[in-house]
This record gives structure tokens, C-alpha cells and sequence, in this order.
């Protein structure tokens, strides 16, 4: 079964499966949407699959402006209205994953299994020097962000396949120059929230052999942050490993949701 639902202040989310079902809540990475959880989706089909357009992305486009910390209540106000135990499996990607760090600093009931990948919690500094180069950055790439040569070339820094030009494209094509530095600006600054250390929920912490250094060093912040966490690198993949290899995604999610043992393909992180 899939269903559209929109809730609370207008957030976008398709829906699979039953309610009756654990549920398994998808999180995207940044100016992509729910789109890029197709594959996952498409396999757990015995689950209860949410996948949100987050604020200011995909179907969710005029929710503005895009936050972390409202973006968190928002994915806290759907475990609870909707999910059969009030609890809920969470995976996210870069962005996505900030959003989940945040909602285990304030709610952890609410948190069954997570797996978290490529997520910057490692500050970057909050000086006006950083912002002022932000806003430049978007300043000028914002009149050749939709040419077909810079998606094509943003495409190539995630290594994405090419058939998914066009669900790329048009994730591009809706964020304006004003969301897209709302969006890395909370993504940037975003920095560890307090009470980690007193979560009990098992964290499954990762990025991609490819990932940029800080992104390998959050991870391991974010594992001496947290008591029940494991961490692992998955060799030869970058940031958005699960549209570069949705198998190996889907088996070690099924794996680490269910409790078994992850297998040897993957690097531990020290």
C-alpha cells in the first residue's frame, strides 16, 4: 500500500505497507529528497516505510524556512501519530542524519534501531568570515546551479548513477540560491547536542571509504558520543552509498534492524 500524507505545517510523506508493521523512517541527504530511498523502500517491503520530503526539498518545498531542530519535531510528531508502537527504526544520510542526532538528544524512546552515514557533527566555525563565504559561494554558483553541466558535475562528487539524472535535476531545479543557504548553513554549523551520552538506543554509525575527512572524523566524535553505537567504513563508495550500492545498504540495514551481526566487508572505525 502507498499513501501521500501531509502533516504538520504541510510536511510531505509517502507512505508503504501497514501501520501494523515496524516502521522504518527514511531521512535524504541535503537538495535531494525521498526519492533517493527508492531502492530501500522497494525491498523492505514486510515494514512500515516513511519517507518525508524534508522543509524546503522535493514535494516539501514551500515549508520554509528549513531548520534542523523543526525538522526533528516534525519527524517526533510522526513516530508518534504514527507508528504502531509509538517507536520507529531511523536511517538518514548526511543531513538526514544530523536531524536524527538531534531527535536522539531529545527523544530516544522513541528510537528503536538507527544508522546514521556521513553525517557532519564535527563544528565547523560559526564566524561571520565562514557565513559571508558561504553567501558568496551561492551567489555565484546560484545563476549556473540548474545548467545540466553543473548538475551533471554535483551528480559526479556522489558518484550517483547516471539514470538518476532526472530525479536529480528536478530536486536541483526547486531549491533556490535563499534555501540552498538556509540548508548548508544549518548543515555547516550543526554541532553535537547534549545528552547524547545517556542514549540507550543501538547506533549504527558510517561513511563511505570516499567520504571527505571531516565527515570520517564526525563519525568517530559521534561513536564517542554515544554509549550502544558501533562505526564502520564501507570501502570503495562515497556520501550517498546506498544509490551507489543499495544491495550492500539493504543487507547491512536488514542485519543491524534485526540484530544480527554485520559481516566483514566493512572497515570498523577506530
Amino acid at each position: 500500500m502507498l499513501k501521500d500524507q501531509v502533516i504538520f505545517m504541510d510536511l510531505y510523506f509517502k507512505e508503504t505497507g501497514s501501520e501494523k508493521d515496524e516502521t522504518i523512517i527514511f531521512l535524504h541527504g541535503g537538495t535531494m529528497a525521498g526519492w533517493m530511498w527508492d531502492g530501500q523502500v522497494r525491498t523492505f517491503k514486510e515494514y512500515h516505510c516513511i519517507i518525508p520530503d524534508l522543509p524546503e526539498h522535493g514535494k516539501s518545498i514551500d515549508l520554509k524556512p528549513f531548520t534542523i531542530s523543526d525538522s526533528a519535531e516534525m519527524i517526533i510528531k510522526i513516530i508518534r501519530d504514527h507508528t504502531v508502537n509509538g517507536k520507529a527504526h531511523l536511517v538518514g544520510i548526511s543531513l538526514g542524519g544530523q536531524i536524527i542526532v538531534k531527535i536522539l538528544s531529545r527523544n530516544p524512546e522513541l528510537v528503536d534501531h538507527v544508522l546514521i552515514s556521513g553525517a557532519i557533527v564535527r563544528t565547523i566555525p560559526h564566524t561571520e568570515s565562514l557565513l559571508k563565504l558561504l553567501n558568496y559561494a551561492i551567489k555565484e554558483y546560484g545563476p549556473v546551479k540548474d545548467t545540466e553541466f553543473f548538475i551533471k558535475a554535483n551528480m559526479r562528487t556522489y558518484n550517483l548513477p547516471k539514470n538518476l539524472f532526472d530525479k536529480f535535476k528536478e530536486s536541483t531545479l526547486l531549491i533556490n540560491p535563499d534555501s540552498l543557504e538556509r540548508i548548508l548553513t544549518e548543515n555547516l554549523v550543526f554541532k553535537l547536542p547534549n545528552n547524547l551520552e545517556k542514549v540507550d538506543v543501538p547506533v549504527l554509525v558510517m561513511t563511505g571509504e570516499k567520504d571527505y575527512r571531516i565527515i570520517k572524523e564526525s563519525a568517530k566524535d559521534l561513536l564517542n558520543a554515544l554509549g550502544i553505537s558501533q562505526g564502520y567504513m564501507v570501502p570503495k563508495v562515497g556520501h550517498a552509498w546506498n544509490l551507489e550500492n543499495p544491495k550492500l545498504f539493504n543487507r547491512v540495514l536488514r542485519r543491524w534492524i534485526n540484530n544480527k551481526a554485520l559481516k566483514n566487508d566493512l572497515i570498523p572505525l577506530d
